[in-house]
């Protein structure tokens, strides 16, 4: 079972808020999400990366609800409507974690008479980074993700048999696409083992670069739909035992083609393994 933490920096009441959820969509909850209005949690910040990409994301992109900003301050009144859904930012660690290793979660969930934030029923969500890590490492790829969920509801919503604990492994189903696309990789999201380009190609005979942030951030606002980037969440070599999330999205359509995550152990360090690449050539 998950524990979230949404740390909200209420000046006068100091609140924390701790929340157990476990909870799967049923096919009433996304009939219901369509004739919700969406409203988006801005964070404090003034200087927030996730504020502007998000508006920016919101106003090109999202086209499922109408939808509106809300304050930070507003949200725990306002989670209680039932006609409402929320896009909002939040740190998790994970109950069982003993390491508590925390991750920056972005979330989509609907909201509810007599629920609390704690309480919120999750829809869709996704890792955006482990928590303190620098923003400028995931902040770019807000628009993707925006775009992942509003699809993920459309598919859960057509498709409901594949609604599952583990939903997200559906989409390694698209694994054999990868082949007709070009694999966009940094070099720090890579285990030493698959660093290097020689590496890369002993064991995998397909198109990939490694590249920049800065041309994953091009490829996703050229729409590249020949490119497909890994998205790398880790404990960036501060812990083991924490989670490493791998996923392999679409810089046009958005689509996860690959996900997993791994304890981060001395076998298995922060980064995208070998047998990772190997997956993909199966």
């Amino acid at each position: 079972m998950k524990k979230y933490l949404i740390l909200f920096a209420l000046i006068m009441s100091g609140l924390v808020l701790f929340a157990q959820r476990e909870y799967l969509p049923v096919p009433e909850d996304l009939e219901h999400f369509l004739t919700t209005k969406t409203y988006v949690v801005l964070e404090d910040s003034p200087l927030s990366d996730f504020n502007l990409e998000i508006k920016q994301a919101m106003a090109e992109l999202w086209n499922i609800t109408p939808f509106e900003y809300i304050k930070l301050a507003d949200f725990p009144s306002k989670s209680q409507d039932a006609n409402a859904s929320f896009l909002y930012t939040s740190i998790v660690n994970f109950e069982a974690d003993k390491t508590k290793s925390r991750y920056i979660f972005m979330h989509l969930s609907l909201g509810g008479q007599n629920l609390g934030i704690d309480d919120l029923r999750d829809l869709a969500n996704v890792p955006l980074g482990y928590y303190g890590v620098d923003p400028d490492s995931y902040s770019y790829k807000i628009g993707v993700f925006l775009t992942f969920m509003q699809n993920h509801v459309m598919l859960m919503k057509e498709k409901p048999e594949i609604i599952s604990a583990n939903i997200y492994k559906h989409y390694n189903d698209n694994i054999s696409e990868i082949k007709e696309k070009t694999l966009y990789l940094t070099e720090e999201e890579l285990d030493k083992e698959i660093n290097t380009a020689a590496r890369i190609k002993q064991n995998y005979p397909y198109k990939f670069r490694i590249v920049s942030r800065e041309e994953i951030k091009q490829a996703v606002l050229d729409q590249d739909e020949n490119v497909v980037f890994l998205h790398k969440v880790g404990p960036e070599g501060k812990k083991l035992e924490a989670r490493c999330y791998k996923i392999i999205i679409g810089a046009a359509d958005a689509k996860f083609y690959y996900f997993d995550f791994h304890k981060v152990n001395a076998k298995n360090p922060d980064g995208f393994l070998l047998s990772d690449l190997k997956k993909l050539v199966k």
